[in-house]
């Protein structure tokens, strides 16, 4: 570990250079080195980030992955490509001795996970999945006010997230989130942030059921223009219900047009709490909403300055992930994986796979039974 700080390289150039990068030198780490599929445009994305970031060293650009897993100037490696390779990643770099944060959908099912995960318990390193909306101040917020019992006992919540984009003339590109055996569909790009959330509000999920439909599967051959089929989902209808006994439902859809946005509501024995957002991710400027079983209607609640410690107006989903990246680094220096880390991966796994084999048989699935 480098006296001065740390040091992380980046596995992919697509999201890693949105929101990776800038992440991380925000909070005073080094990038020695990134690594993206197209070596050539990863170079070229290497030079651009050094000029917006003003970084001292552009990053370097190996031509393998596994050159960069392996460097000796970097302490820990941020995996952000699509889920396919996860597993093959995580395993090179903590047989390297380096601490990882690895994006989601974390992996491609629950026995991949869980390899994972015990691989990094085996190694002793700090290795945290990217679900940084737990740091989101709605989300936060909301979180707080649970424990503080708002709403008493919680008993059932419900997600709507329904958006999409006005219908082009033609398909649109066929890309890996369009292909299921690299883990594309929405239940595992976003959905995975929902059920990490409830998750985090309502500890582990007893039981799923749910339903996985494609509405728009044309795509198109980017270089040929021939016409193609998606098989993953791109809406979706699931039911869980927890240890604690709170029963979620959440219906999604990025086929909906225009777009609704998301709302989240959830009822206790003692009152109702409900959040919004305009897209599928929550804003910095989102509210919570809150009313006693005695109310007549909701109102917004004051926003505590503690829930948004970051002004961050590059991207809005920079600021949680950099308080994220602070747990991260807190992690590496004191010996351990703060949440949410590779068991809360796992958990999260479990669900997706249960919900996929719910869709496929028709059949309400037990988590580990």
């Amino acid at each position: 570990m480098a006296e001065h700080g740390l040091r992380v390289g980046i596995i992919g150039v697509g999201f890693g250079t949105v929101v990776h990068v800038p992440g991380f030198t925000s909070e005073g780490w080094e990038v020695p080195a990134i690594w993206g599929r197209r070596t050539e445009r990863a170079r070229e994305k290497a030079e651009m980030l050094a000029g917006e970031l003003g970084l001292a060293v552009t990053p370097e650009v190996p031509e393998d992955w596994r050159d960069l897993v392996n460097r000796d100037d970097i302490d820990a490696v941020a995996i952000t490509t699509p889920p396919g390779p996860h597993l093959e990643m995580a395993r090179e770099a903590l047989n390297a001795g380096k601490h990882v944060l690895c994006e989601k959908p974390f992996a491609l099912n629950a026995s991949e996970a869980e390899e994972m995960r015990a691989l990094a318990r085996e190694k002793g390193l700090t290795a945290m999945v990217a679900h940084e909306f737990r740091f989101a101040p709605q989300r936060s917020q909301i979180k707080d006010l649970l424990e503080a019992g708002q709403i008493g006992t919680p008993e059932l919540v419900s997600i709507e997230l329904l958006m999409g984009r006005a219908r082009p003339d033609s398909p649109p590109p066929y890309t890996w989130a369009a292909d299921s055996a690299q883990g594309g569909g929405l239940l595992g790009a976003l959905g995975s942030h929902y059920i990490d959330g409830l998750r985090h509000w309502f500890g582990d999920v007893a039981e799923v059921s749910g339903k996985l439909v494609t509405r728009l599967a044309e795509r198109v051959d980017r270089e040929s223009g021939a016409a193609m089929t998606a098989d993953t989902d791109d809406t979706f209808s699931i039911r869980l219900m927890f240890e604690s006994g709170v029963m979620a439902t959440m219906t999604a859809s990025s086929a909906v047009a225009p777009n609704q946005g998301a709302r989240i509501l959830i009822t206790g024995s003692e009152g109702v709490l409900m959040a919004t957002q305009g897209g599928p991710n929550p804003g910095p400027d989102g509210v919570v909403l809150a009313g006693a079983a005695t109310d007549r209607q909701l109102l917004p609640l004051d926003v505590d300055a503690r829930y948004t410690p970051i002004s961050d107006d590059r991207d809005q989903r920079l600021a949680p992930f950099r308080l994220l990246l602070r747990e991260f680094e807190r992690g590496i220096r004191e010996g351990v994986s703060p949440a949410p880390n590779f068991d809360d991966a796992f958990a999260c796994q479990q669900v997706l796979d249960a919900v996929r084999e719910s869709s496929a048989t028709g059949q309400t699935v037990r988590i580990g039974g």
